[in-house]
């Protein structure tokens, strides 16, 4: 699960330099709350979490895990195309964007769980052998 999360966390962090790159070309910010979110949640904080999954194994491979990779990478867009249209003027996505929202929190929150059960320092592995 690793691996998964730091390649999508690059496709995260492409999208939001191209969103920055729009957004300094046309001289237009308005959508600069999507492009620090995306590349906040997007690139850095699944790329992070990536690289966890990565050197604990058993947190990547276990449940919550795999909870946390399908629920943070369902909400994520959700959210952020819900905020982009909010931004362009449709005040009735804020639903969508709650929704979403909603989703990356359950995936943080399983997130937290697994790193709390599954991630252990090589001594406290080593002492209970």
């Amino acid at each position: 699960m690793g691996v998964k999360l730091i390649k999508i966390a690059v496709i995260y962090f492409v999208l939001g330099i191209l969103l920055g790159m729009y957004m300094s070309i046309s001289h237009s910010y308005d959508y600069a709350s999507v492009h620090t979110h995306v590349n906040l949640l997007g690139w850095a904080s699944l790329a992070l979490a990536g690289i966890i999954y990565y050197l604990f194994p058993a947190a990547g491979e276990s449940t919550a895990g795999k909870v946390h990779f399908w629920l943070h990478n369902i909400g994520l867009p959700i959210m952020m195309i819900g905020l982009a249209l909010l931004v362009s003027g449709v005040e009735s996505v804020e639903p969508v964007i709650a929704a979403g929202g909603v989703l990356v929190t359950l995936g943080i929150l399983a997130f937290l769980y697994n790193v709390l059960t599954h991630v252990k320092s090589v001594k406290s592995v080593r002492r209970k052998k």
